[in-house]
């Protein structure tokens, strides 16, 4: 056996080195033809090394070979491009059943045929339960035999990478699933008396969430709060800022902060957990008063409720008192003033509170520039009221209809919430559209 060894295809055994195995003549087409497989052969012998080349060129097979007699050799020639592997499982070096695995765990994504010269039932059974595509006995090999094996194994190994990536997907939608229901929130409204429907759906394509959050709460007095905001952007940095200031609200609700000082805490946790200055969230939080037709707004750079009764159409809230949105200007505790002073509304007996981030009323109309707005969003939502559409179908149809002018899926995230007291009031309900 020679001592010398190349980093390519084998020559008859008389030459004193091994010289590439030239590829077999590509005939006449005028196809153009499949680009050659690249398959790797690790035997020590270079007879046998030209024994396959000659039974690949007998059948015209398009395949690059190329030869290692060693498996420490073969780990310096395996690359993306490798197809396949043709490995010798009587290898001085480490071969059987225990070579094929350590070349499994290195190189799992590629096809590997095991071969031997022993005519051994058990030993090729076990080397396909190790992990091999196939087994082959060299005696039994011939041309057409070696040639379908390769190609077989090839796509017998893509059809298993492609049935493991699509568990892999699957799996990662039952965890993403999970996740989801953990971070977006389940309202504490026992006892209030309220009706509470969500809509969701992040502007990215495959993503959990986006920037934009809500929650609504009661507290030990009575009072419901309701917040709905807006993170700019959005990336997943975006989406896990807003779960962190949904879940700072409302653990600060709990803790008895309202208003200024509550909105003042949110900011600061803003600017802790943002990854850039650049970073601001609009945000608006209602408190409801219990037994009483009064609710107390904050608006910070948020767009405006509106509220919805029977018999007459949506009315904006008030807006023209908002502040900023947090994080665009700095904390000014000594300035005198409130940077988000509170409006005092009016709700009435029987009422429908539609929060919403801007998502929903920035969408196109048509293939021009015009947006919907907030005033195409009331004449929308009033159509709907005088059509006799009431709690989550009216704002499923609002979504879709909002879907629909804009010619597709809206490139921003969406929550929408709708607040009910009087009328039927039933369990609150929540859905993530994706």
């Amino acid at each position: 056996m020679p001592a010398t060894e190349r980093a390519h295809e084998p020559q008859p055994s008389t030459s004193s080195a091994a010289a590439p195995i030239p590829h077999p003549r590509p005939r006449p087409s005028s196809a153009t033809p499949a680009a050659p497989l690249s398959v790797l052969l690790i035997d020590d012998s270079p007879e046998d090394a030209e024994v396959f080349r000659n039974l690949l060129a007998e059948v015209g097979a398009e395949v690059r070979l190329r030869w290692a007699r060693t498996l420490d050799r073969a780990a310096t020639m395996i690359d993306a491009d490798t197809a396949c592997i043709l490995l010798d499982l009587e290898l001085p070096d480490g071969g059987g059943l225990e070579g094929l695995r350590r070349l499994l765990r290195r190189w799992p994504r590629t096809a590997v045929l095991a071969v031997t010269g022993t005519v051994d039932v058990h030993l090729g059974a076990a080397a396909v339960a190790a992990g091999a595509q196939d087994f082959l006995v060299k005696q039994e090999i011939d041309a057409r035999l070696l040639t379908r094996a390769v190609r077989y194994a090839v796509e017998r190994k893509r059809a298993d990478e492609s049935q493991r990536r699509l568990v892999e997907a699957e799996l990662r939608g039952q965890e993403n699933a999970r996740l989801q229901r953990h971070l977006l929130p389940t309202p504490l409204l026992d006892g209030s008396g309220l009706a509470f429907h969500a809509r969701y759906r992040p502007g990215r394509r495959r993503a959990l969430l986006g920037g934009d959050f809500y929650d609504a709460v009661r507290t030990a007095d009575g009072t419901v709060h309701v917040v709905i905001g807006d993170v700019c952007g959005h990336g997943p940095d975006e989406a896990a800022l807003g779960v962190a200031l949904r879940i700072a609200w409302r653990t600060l609700v709990f803790a008895g902060l309202h208003g200024e000082a509550l909105l003042g805490t949110l900011q600061r946790v803003l600017e802790h957990e943002r990854r850039s200055e650049e970073i601001f969230a609009t945000l608006c939080m209602l408190a409801i008063e219990p037994d009483s037709e009064y609710a107390e707004l904050h608006l910070a750079g948020h767009p405006a409720p509106l509220l919805l009764q029977e018999g007459s159409r949506p009315e904006m809230l008030p807006y023209d008192f908002g502040g900023p949105a947090l994080g665009l200007l700095p904390l000014e505790p000594d300035a005198g003033e409130e940077q988000w002073p509170p409006r005092k509304v009016r709700l009435g007996e029987e009422w429908s509170l539609m929060l919403y981030t801007d998502g929903l009323i920035e969408g196109r109309i048509g293939a021009g520039t015009r947006r919907l707005g907030q005033e195409g969003l009331i004449a929308m939502i009033g159509d709907h009221q005088d059509s006799g559409l009431r709690d989550e179908l009216l704002i499923d149809t609002a979504m879709s209809e909002v879907e629909d002018l804009n010619g597709g899926a809206l490139a921003d995230d969406v929550a929408v919430l709708l607040l009910t007291r009087g009328g039927s009031t039933t369990a609150a309900a929540l859905t993530v559209l994706d």
